[in-house]
């Protein structure tokens, strides 16, 4: 909530704040934010906030905020140097929060999503991305194939992850050259097309028994790789 105020990139109209909770810190700093910015807050009833919030533990306070806007396809193209996060089918609310919040504090310039079979920004989202999609720019796309065959054309380096590759995350040249990660569900991975566009399909070495990282820990892994490998270019 405090990010969404912070950033303002999207209107915010009103806030709702729960009564009968215990002060903290939080709340003060999230109705200063709002009274700086003339945002009305509205003091409710617990029970009013849990049946309009779309999501459970909202923590006792509620925006009603505009849409998150996106953008062409092109204009992440278009960036310097461009860094990009690609979710093809990524469809647990939670896991997609987590890759944002991740994608946010590794540098991604920006995130591609599929209009459809894939998670929404949700509240659920938006809770467990702890304020990441305020920062984020976001493209909606027709198709992930195609998308990364732009991405491709554009001179990109479109990398998949899956879990199964033999080939390392830790033997690419990431950076040097504009990035875009590519990871698909939890269930079924990537598709095939999708996986046969990408230009490399490595997987993150691993020593104990289990051999698959959840999707969200193997895109913040990987994210920060590019992000190292890009500092040490700097």
């Amino acid at each position: 909530m405090l990010e969404l105020l912070k950033a303002r990139r999207r209107p915010v109209n009103r806030i709702f704040i729960a009564d009968s909770q215990d002060p903290s810190e939080m709340l003060d700093a999230i109705e200063r934010e709002a009274q700086r910015q003339r945002i009305p807050t509205q003091m409710v009833s617990m029970a009013r906030l849990d049946r309009e919030a779309r999501t459970e533990g909202h923590q006792g306070v509620m925006a009603m905020a505009g849409r998150l806007d996106t953008v062409p396809l092109e204009t992440l193209l278009e960036q310097a140097n461009p860094f990009l996060l690609v979710c093809d089918g990524v469809t647990d609310p939670r896991n997609l929060g987590a890759m944002l919040r991740s994608a946010d504090g590794a540098g991604v310039s920006g995130v591609v999503v599929p209009r459809h079979r894939s998670a929404r920004i949700s509240p659920t989202v938006t809770k467990t991305a702890v304020g990441a999609i305020e920062y984020l720019t976001f493209s909606d796309v027709g198709g992930i194939p195609t998308a990364i065959e732009a991405m491709n054309k554009a001179g990109i380096l479109t990398v998949g992850l899956a879990g199964e590759s033999k080939d390392s995350l830790y033997d690419l040249d990431l950076g040097s050259t504009p990035v875009a990660l590519v990871v698909g569900g939890e269930e079924n991975g990537m598709s095939a097309l999708t996986r046969k566009r990408c230009q490399a399909v490595v997987s993150i070495p691993q020593i104990g028994k289990i051999v698959s990282l959840n999707a969200g820990v193997a895109v913040s892994i990987a994210a920060f790789e590019v992000a190292r490998q890009r500092a040490l270019r700097s």
